[in-house]
């Protein structure tokens, strides 16, 4: 029965409910357990009446110096005691100028719809609070306070996401007041206090922790994940639960690999063959009103949508148009070649074709309309790796056209030809934005080898996203010569290793299966100082997780991406100094609120351990 029993009183009595429809029973009783918090620990123990129990929840929300925040604040004081209240009882205020204060708006919305799904029968689409409730649940309001400082709506690298929690209760009224310089602070503010928020349910009511002081702040700037939707398509509602966990864990970035030589899903108004070529079929394109809803979308939660156009290589389907239109000619070379080993890294293979002039008549197009969809962009990626030297080398057009530039045909031809491209590409993109520059960031490749990085690109102008090992010793180089890095090292931060191979047998190339532990403990800054001396926290930028689809779509992106995404989010937000050890409790208890949240994030651990804390060890 639903109502007012006590955690302190023992049970007596299990009684059997029928749901409404008639062909569901569930059990609605008061549990013979309880819980108490002894040294940071939830421990279980037989509700005989005698000892002043708790529920599980009221544990996790006040048991040791975090409760479940995550990821791991700066500085917070988490009170012990808690107060009912019903999610129609919240009331806010703000203070910011028009433009924030519009997505301020917006986010108490999402606020009280994360509330919401807090109640076990939100999910299962039954009507929630039915109570019944006493005086005290049904009189008590929480009050949100929310002040910012300044008029920025817009991310960038230099964006202040810090903010101030501070969460007070005096008789029927629950205060939290929220201080940041940006809205951008705010926003991660209310993530914070929805977790200092569960679900009472032997109230049917919610519970906010009585008093709670946060302080806190990102250690890096930019905190991302990589979702590639060329090898295989992701959906939009996709990318949304995405962009919404991402959220919820204090990620900034999302950067959308959109294109690759598998299909082009991107559809471009000046250039649809584009499209009609390269998507897999009609149900599988991106059109520009997606793009601009999801860029929005990704505002509002406080994360940019970030655009990447891979290219000089990466590129084939979706550019065979271009040979069949008079005039223009083959604008990329090794499309669908075979054998794909010779020519490429996987199958299909394709690159642009540096001879022709009219390839960059048509990437300046393909810019124009990034620019306008992904408006207004701090960052753009040109993506830039894994060029095959004897694609172009085995291309009658390139070779004929090496020749007689005198430009030579050796390796060392073809990187000072692959530099004149992404100058030029720098160049397009510059314009198609108005003339003003934007920072491009590239993946390590052969230009950012030993020795060859300051010959091609200039430091000012491009972050680098090293993509390699951890021990790469190009890492050191490029930090030493003042760039500035992004870290997604394959050895521990890649989501798509571990599974079975895609080509041939055995396992994928980059098995084997990273767990979340090691996406937790992977720290840029120690990469930095073995390899330096020091931490070069000017120069690390913060990481990003990558998904590569080949492997994945929509039914299984979610559990591909969280919790592991949840723990490079601490490792990223917080920079931990100790291991994942400490974390685990609120790692196990951040992947059951997402689960609430409606995402379908991987198992961890039986439940039993969540209800155990610290008894599943080796």
């Amino acid at each position: 029965m639903r109502g007012s029993f006590a955690c302190g009183v023992a049970p007596l009595l299990l009684t059997l409910i029928l749901a409404p429809a008639a062909t569901t029973t569930f059990f609605s009783l008061p549990s013979p357990w309880g819980y108490r918090c002894d040294v940071g620990r939830c421990i279980k123990e037989d509700n005989t009446g005698v000892e002043d129990l708790v529920t599980l929840n009221t544990c996790k929300l006040t048991c040791g110096p975090f409760g479940v925040l995550w990821p791991q604040p700066k500085s917070a004081t988490v009170g012990k005691e808690v107060v009912q209240f019903l999610p129609s009882n919240i009331t806010h205020k703000t203070s910011c100028a028009p433009a924030v204060c519009e997505l301020l708006e917006q986010a108490v919305v999402i606020f009280k719809d994360n509330l919401q799904r807090y109640h076990p029968d939100y999910a299962a689409g039954l009507t929630p609070w039915k109570g019944p409730w006493g005086p005290a649940t049904v009189g008590h309001t929480l009050n949100l306070d929310v002040t910012v400082n300044t008029d920025a709506t817009r991310l960038s690298l230099e964006t202040d996401e810090s903010y101030s929690l501070s969460v007070s209760t005096t008789g029927q009224t629950t205060t939290a007041i929220i201080i940041t310089a940006t809205y951008f602070g705010a926003r991660h503010a209310l993530e914070t206090l929805s977790q200092l928020v569960e679900y009472q349910e032997y109230q049917d009511s919610l519970m906010i922790v009585s008093t709670a002081e946060v302080s806190d702040s990102p250690v890096f700037k930019y905190r991302g994940l990589i979702l590639d939707t060329s090898r295989n398509f992701i959906g939009v509602e996709a990318i949304e639960r995405t962009l919404d966990t991402m959220a919820a864990n204090k990620l900034n970035s999302f950067h959308w690999h959109i294109t690759d030589s598998h299909s082009f899903p991107l559809y471009l108004e000046s250039l649809p063959k584009m499209s009609y070529y390269g998507a897999y079929s009609s149900r599988h394109v991106y059109y520009p009103a997606d793009i601009r809803h999801l860029v929005e979308y990704g505002r509002v939660r406080g994360v940019r949508v970030l655009p990447e156009f891979d290219a000089p290589a990466h590129v084939g389907n979706g550019w065979q148009w271009t040979e069949k239109e008079e005039g223009l000619g083959k604008l990329a070379v090794c499309v669908n070649r075979e054998p794909w080993q010779s020519y490429c890294v996987e199958p299909p293979c394709g690159q642009l074709n540096l001879a022709n002039p009219n390839m960059y008549k048509l990437l300046g197009q393909i810019y124009d309309e990034m620019v306008q969809l992904f408006s207004p962009l701090d960052l753009f990626h040109y993506g830039g790796d894994e060029v095959n030297l004897n694609c172009w080398n085995t291309t009658a057009e390139i070779v004929a056209w090496m020749t007689e530039n005198n430009n030579g045909l050796d390796a060392d031809a073809y990187y000072v030809q692959w530099g004149t491209f992404q100058e030029r590409a720098r160049q397009l993109l510059t314009t198609a934005n108005g003339e003003k520059e934007v920072t491009g960031i590239l993946w390590t490749s052969h230009l950012t080898e030993a020795g060859h990085v300051d010959r091609f690109l200039n430091n000012s102008q491009y972050i680098i996203q090293i993509w390699t090992t951890g021990d790469d010793p190009v890492i050191g180089e490029l930090l030493k010569k003042n760039y500035r890095v992004i870290f997604s090292t394959y050895d521990s931060w890649y989501l798509d290793c571990g599974m079975g191979a895609w080509v041939g047998e055995g396992n994928n190339w980059c098995s084997p299966y990273k767990g979340w532990q090691k996406v937790y403990d992977f720290s840029p800054y120690e990469i930095a100082i073995n390899q330096t001396g020091a931490d070069q926290r000017d120069l690390i930028m913060g990481g990003e997780a990558a998904l590569w689809t080949e492997q994945v779509d929509d039914t299984a992106v979610d559990s591909k991406l969280w919790p592991r995404g949840a723990a490079l989010a601490e490792r990223l937000w917080t920079n931990p100094s100790a291991n994942w050890k400490p974390a685990e409790t609120r790692f196990i208890h951040n992947r059951q609120r997402l689960v609430k949240r409606g995402v379908m994030a991987e198992r961890i651990q039986p439940e039993w351990c969540h209800q155990n804390e610290g008894l599943c060890y080796l």
